[in-house]
């Protein structure tokens, strides 16, 4: 795991971007994207919440691989729910085998939990660690 600074969306068309989602669905079976990496991406994809939702109405709230570079990285069981430690965990071996699989070279991450969800990112290196290795970059928003 390499930890940068930067703006994720610079990494667009050349390496894999994590989206840090929830499994939470609207009636018409949209995802909820409410804040973050997520919410930015609609500007890039307006069709992201119903690409989401699809793969959360079938596969439920795991890592899904959404076509146009990215990934789905859930750290909340829901819109309203506060970040979930397991998850997270479960999230970045997710991500991991998936990456393997697909033989991604570089997958770029945004501190899970830690902007919006207000996760003290010392709390979450851990989690990340044992998954994570030289083709992850986690990425902060430069200062």
């Amino acid at each position: 795991m390499v930890e940068v600074s930067g703006n994720i969306w610079d990494y667009l068309g050349r390496a894999i971007i994590a989206l840090t989602t929830n499994g939470s669905l609207t009636r018409d079976g949209r995802a909820v994207v409410g804040r973050g990496v997520a919410r930015q991406a609609c500007n890039y994809f307006p069709d992201l919440p119903w690409r989401l939702g699809s793969f959360l109405g079938h596969g439920g709230n795991h890592v899904h691989s959404l076509g146009g570079g990215l990934v789905s990285f859930p750290v909340e069981e829901t819109a309203w729910s506060h970040p979930d430690g397991m998850l997270i965990a479960r999230s970045a071996r997710e991500l991991r085998e998936l990456a393997d699989r697909k033989r991604w070279e570089t997958v770029v991450v945004p501190r899970p939990g830690c902007g919006g969800g207000g996760l003290d990112w010392k709390d979450v290196i851990p989690l990340l660690q044992p998954h994570f290795d030289g083709r992850f970059l986690v990425i902060s928003p430069s200062q």
